[in-house]
Protein backbone atom coordinates (compact mmCIF):
# COMPACT_ATOMS: atom_id res chain seq x y z
CA UNK A 1 0.00 0.00 0.00
CA UNK A 2 2.09 3.22 -1.10
CA UNK A 3 -0.04 5.07 -2.54
CA UNK A 4 -2.92 7.42 -0.64
CA UNK A 5 -5.54 6.13 -2.32
CA UNK A 6 -4.42 3.01 -0.37
CA UNK A 7 -4.36 5.17 2.68
CA UNK A 8 -8.09 6.68 2.21
CA UNK A 9 -8.99 2.89 2.01
CA UNK A 10 -7.67 2.18 4.87
CA UNK A 11 -8.95 5.03 6.58
CA UNK A 12 -12.45 4.09 4.84
CA UNK A 13 -12.18 0.38 6.03
CA UNK A 14 -11.59 1.15 9.63
CA UNK A 15 -14.06 3.70 9.73
CA UNK A 16 -17.00 0.69 9.28
CA UNK A 17 -15.51 -0.59 12.48
CA UNK A 18 -16.23 2.37 14.65
CA UNK A 19 -19.32 2.49 17.12
CA UNK A 20 -19.12 6.02 18.28
CA UNK A 21 -18.50 6.03 22.40
CA UNK A 22 -17.65 1.94 21.95
CA UNK A 23 -15.03 1.71 19.06
CA UNK A 24 -12.32 4.00 18.22
CA UNK A 25 -10.32 3.77 15.64
CA UNK A 26 -7.28 5.33 13.63
CA UNK A 27 -5.08 5.11 10.72
CA UNK A 28 -2.32 6.95 9.40
CA UNK A 29 1.26 7.16 7.42
CA UNK A 30 4.03 7.29 10.09
CA UNK A 31 6.42 10.36 9.29
CA UNK A 32 9.48 8.72 10.77
CA UNK A 33 11.52 6.49 9.23
CA UNK A 34 11.83 3.25 9.59
CA UNK A 35 8.88 3.28 12.36
CA UNK A 36 8.70 0.48 14.73
CA UNK A 37 6.69 -0.96 17.60
CA UNK A 38 7.32 2.68 19.47
CA UNK A 39 6.47 4.87 17.10
CA UNK A 40 3.56 2.52 16.70
CA UNK A 41 2.62 2.80 20.28
CA UNK A 42 2.74 6.32 20.23
CA UNK A 43 -0.53 6.59 17.89
CA UNK A 44 -1.65 4.21 20.41
CA UNK A 45 -1.60 7.19 22.96
CA UNK A 46 -2.67 9.65 20.63
CA UNK A 47 -5.59 7.53 20.48
CA UNK A 48 -6.31 6.72 24.34
CA UNK A 49 -6.24 10.38 24.72
CA UNK A 50 -8.39 10.97 22.16
CA UNK A 51 -11.04 8.83 24.04
CA UNK A 52 -10.08 10.52 27.39
CA UNK A 53 -11.37 13.36 25.99
CA UNK A 54 -14.59 11.90 24.77
CA UNK A 55 -17.70 13.20 26.06
CA UNK A 56 -19.01 9.58 26.88
CA UNK A 57 -15.75 8.85 28.84
CA UNK A 58 -14.68 11.85 30.45
CA UNK A 59 -15.89 11.21 34.27
CA UNK A 60 -14.34 8.01 33.81
CA UNK A 61 -11.04 9.70 32.51
CA UNK A 62 -10.58 12.55 34.28
CA UNK A 63 -6.47 13.77 34.75
CA UNK A 64 -5.84 10.79 32.53
CA UNK A 65 -2.77 10.21 31.01
CA UNK A 66 -1.60 7.71 28.67
CA UNK A 67 0.98 5.87 29.87
CA UNK A 68 4.40 6.24 28.30
CA UNK A 69 5.83 4.79 25.00
CA UNK A 70 7.71 2.30 26.54
CA UNK A 71 5.66 0.95 29.00
CA UNK A 72 3.17 0.75 26.29
CA UNK A 73 5.51 -1.48 24.28
CA UNK A 74 5.75 -3.45 27.33
CA UNK A 75 2.18 -4.61 27.74
CA UNK A 76 1.60 -5.30 23.75
CA UNK A 77 1.62 -8.77 22.75
CA UNK A 78 2.02 -9.89 18.73
CA UNK A 79 -1.14 -11.39 16.80
CA UNK A 80 -0.09 -13.44 14.02
CA UNK A 81 -0.98 -12.17 11.02
CA UNK A 82 -3.71 -14.81 9.72
CA UNK A 83 -5.47 -13.93 13.15
CA UNK A 84 -5.46 -10.36 13.09
CA UNK A 85 -8.97 -10.18 10.79
CA UNK A 86 -10.77 -12.54 13.14
CA UNK A 87 -9.59 -10.12 16.19
CA UNK A 88 -10.14 -6.95 14.39
CA UNK A 89 -13.87 -8.01 13.67
CA UNK A 90 -14.34 -9.48 16.92
CA UNK A 91 -13.63 -6.13 18.78
CA UNK A 92 -15.98 -4.26 16.93
CA UNK A 93 -18.34 -6.45 17.00
CA UNK A 94 -18.83 -7.75 20.38
CA UNK A 95 -18.97 -6.44 23.46
CA UNK A 96 -16.42 -6.20 25.88
CA UNK A 97 -18.55 -6.42 28.92
CA UNK A 98 -21.56 -7.71 27.40
CA UNK A 99 -20.53 -10.38 24.64
CA UNK A 100 -24.39 -10.84 24.08
CA UNK A 101 -24.51 -7.28 22.98
CA UNK A 102 -23.34 -6.57 19.27
CA UNK A 103 -22.33 -3.24 17.98
CA UNK A 104 -22.18 -4.27 14.36
CA UNK A 105 -23.48 -7.00 12.08
CA UNK A 106 -20.77 -9.62 12.04
CA UNK A 107 -20.77 -10.08 7.94
CA UNK A 108 -20.01 -5.91 7.86
CA UNK A 109 -17.42 -6.25 10.51
CA UNK A 110 -15.69 -8.70 8.88
CA UNK A 111 -15.73 -7.73 5.48
CA UNK A 112 -14.04 -4.70 6.40
CA UNK A 113 -11.47 -6.14 8.78
CA UNK A 114 -10.59 -8.99 6.03
CA UNK A 115 -9.68 -5.47 3.94
CA UNK A 116 -7.85 -3.89 6.68
CA UNK A 117 -5.62 -6.55 7.62
CA UNK A 118 -5.51 -7.10 3.50
CA UNK A 119 -4.16 -3.70 2.91
CA UNK A 120 -1.40 -3.79 5.27
CA UNK A 121 -0.49 -6.98 3.91
CA UNK A 122 0.99 -10.37 4.53
CA UNK A 123 4.17 -9.07 6.04
CA UNK A 124 2.22 -6.11 8.86
CA UNK A 125 2.63 -6.89 12.22
CA UNK A 126 -0.40 -6.68 14.65
CA UNK A 127 -0.36 -5.97 18.62
CA UNK A 128 -2.83 -6.25 21.10
CA UNK A 129 -2.84 -5.48 24.79
CA UNK A 130 -4.15 -9.33 25.21
CA UNK A 131 -2.35 -12.51 25.73
CA UNK A 132 -4.69 -15.06 25.05
CA UNK A 133 -2.55 -17.77 25.77
CA UNK A 134 -1.88 -16.99 29.44
CA UNK A 135 -5.18 -15.39 29.54
CA UNK A 136 -3.81 -11.60 30.60
CA UNK A 137 -5.02 -8.44 30.05
CA UNK A 138 -2.71 -4.97 29.92
CA UNK A 139 -5.30 -2.35 30.99
CA UNK A 140 -4.46 0.91 28.80
CA UNK A 141 -7.05 2.74 31.19
CA UNK A 142 -7.42 2.83 34.78
CA UNK A 143 -10.97 2.29 35.47
CA UNK A 144 -12.52 0.46 31.91
CA UNK A 145 -12.38 -2.56 30.25
CA UNK A 146 -10.55 -1.84 26.81
CA UNK A 147 -9.06 -3.94 24.16
CA UNK A 148 -6.71 -2.96 21.40
CA UNK A 149 -5.69 -4.54 18.03
CA UNK A 150 -2.32 -2.29 16.62
CA UNK A 151 -1.19 -2.45 13.03
CA UNK A 152 1.35 -1.60 10.76
CA UNK A 153 2.90 -2.38 7.00
CA UNK A 154 6.05 0.05 8.45
CA UNK A 155 4.78 3.00 6.57
CA UNK A 156 0.86 2.60 7.91
CA UNK A 157 -0.83 2.09 10.34
CA UNK A 158 -4.20 1.03 11.88
CA UNK A 159 -5.64 0.93 15.48
CA UNK A 160 -8.56 0.35 16.69
CA UNK A 161 -9.42 0.17 20.74
CA UNK A 162 -13.00 -0.33 22.15
CA UNK A 163 -13.19 1.15 25.39
CA UNK A 164 -16.49 -0.37 28.12
CA UNK A 165 -17.07 0.01 31.50
CA UNK A 166 -19.68 -2.53 33.77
Amino acid sequence: MRDTGGLAELEARLAELCTPGRVYVAAGRFTEPEPDLPELAARVRTLLAAVAADEPWERYLSGYVPPPVHVLCAGLEPVETEEAAAFLARLATVDLVWPDHRHLPTGTAERAADRVVALLGPEGSWWTNHDDAGGAVYGLTPTLFDTLLAGTDGEHFALALQIADD
